[in-house]
C-alpha cells in the first residue's frame, strides 16, 4: 500500500523485469562462450585433419612423379606440416643439437644442391633437389637428416658448425612485420607485433567475374575487367604505402602479385578466399607454415 502511494510499486516491477532480462542475457552470453569454445576445439581438430591430408597428398604426389619418371629414387622417411607451437617445438629441438666443431651442416638450398650437401648425403641428395627450396640440417653422424621449407627464405648459404644455424625470424612471426593479401577483388593488410595484430585495413573492389552470355563481347568484357583489376591494384599499392614495418610480406593470387609495385621481403601464392579480414587470417596462418621432410 505504501509502495503504491509513493510510486515505488511500478519501479519494483521494472526492476524485476530488468533482472529477468539481465539473467536472460547472461544465459545467452554463457551459451555463446560455450559455443566459441566448442568451435575452437572443432577448428583445432579440423586443422589436424587438414595437416594429415596435406601430408598424404604430398606423399602421393611424390609417388606419382617417381612413377612417371623412370628414375630409381629414394623416398622421404616422413613428411609433416608444421604450424604455430608445433613448428616452434621442432625448431627448438633442432637448435638444441650440439656436435663437435664443424659436426653440424646447415645449408639453405634454393635450387642447385651444394657440394657439401652432396658429400654428406650421397645418393640421398636427390631428396634435397625434390624438397628445394629448403633448409637442410644434417649432422656428421647421420643422426639428424632433415629438410625444412622456409616461410622467409634467407640467401643460400652452407655452414659447418657445432650446431644448426637456424634463425627464428625465418619461420615464426617475430618483431614488427606486415602481411598484405592481394586478390583480384580483395585486399587485406595486417601489421603485427610478435604475432599480435596491431593495425588492419581491408576492402573489396567491384571486379567483374566470369563472362556471361549477352551484353559485352568477350574481348570488351576482358578489357573492362583488366581495367578494374588495374584500378584495384593501384588502391592496394596506395594502402601499402601508408603502413610501415620492419619486414613486409605479400601473399595472394600469383598473377595479381606480379602486378603489385611494392617492396617485399617475401612473396607467396596462397589459397585464402572469402571476406578480407577472414581471408587475411587464413593467409597469415598459411604463410607461417613449414613442411618438414626427413631425408
Amino acid at each position: 500500500m505504501l509502495d503504491e502511494l509513493l510510486g515505488r510499486a511500478g519501479l519494483k516491477e521494472r526492476i524485476a523485469e530488468l533482472e529477468d532480462e539481465n539473467d536472460s542475457l547472461r544465459a545467452q552470453l554463457d551459451a555463446e562462450q560455450e559455443r566459441r569454445a566448442d568451435a575452437a576445439t572443432a577448428r583445432q581438430a579440423a586443422e589436424q585433419r587438414v595437416n594429415k591430408l596435406e601430408d598424404r597428398i604430398a606423399e602421393l604426389e611424390d609417388r606419382v612423379e617417381r612413377a612417371e619418371s623412370d628414375e630409381d629414387e629414394f623416398d622421404f622417411r616422413d613428411t609433416t606440416t608444421l604450424r604455430r607451437e608445433r613448428l616452434r617445438e621442432v625448431l627448438a629441438r633442432l637448435r638444441s643439437v650440439e656436435t663437435e666443431p664443424e659436426g653440424a651442416l646447415t645449408a639453405m638450398v634454393a635450387d642447385k644442391v651444394p657440394p657439401a650437401v652432396r658429400d654428406v648425403l650421397g645418393e640421398r641428395a636427390s631428396l634435397v633437389e625434390r624438397a628445394a627450396p629448403c633448409l637442410v640440417c644434417v649432422d656428421d653422424e647421420g643422426l639428424v637428416s632433415a629438410a625444412l621449407s622456409v616461410p622467409v627464405e634467407p640467401d643460400p648459404f652452407t655452414s659447418w658448425d657445432d650446431g644448426f644455424q637456424i634463425e627464428e625470424s625465418w619461420f615464426l612471426p617475430t618483431g614488427r612485420f606486415l602481411i598484405a593479401l592481394v586478390r583480384a577483388d580483395v585486399f587485406a593488410l595486417g601489421v603485427y607485433e610478435d604475432g599480435e595484430r596491431v593495425a588492419y585495413e581491408g576492402f573489396e573492389s567491384d571486379v567483374k567475374g566470369d563472362h556471361s552470355k549477352g551484353g559485352f563481347s568477350q574481348g570488351r568484357f576482358e578489357r573492362r575487367r583488366d581495367a578494374q583489376i588495374a584500378e584495384h591494384v593501384e588502391k592496394c599499392e596506395a594502402a601499402l604505402a601508408e603502413h610501415d614495418a620492419d619486414r613486409r610480406f605479400l601473399v595472394g593470387e600469383r598473377t595479381i602479385l606480379d602486378d603489385v609495385d611494392a617492396d617485399a621481403d617475401a612473396v607467396r601464392a596462397v589459397d585464402a578466399t572469402g571476406k578480407p579480414e577472414a581471408a587475411l587470417a587464413d593467409a597469415v596462418d598459411e604463410f607461417w607454415t613449414a613442411r618438414l621432410r626427413l631425408l
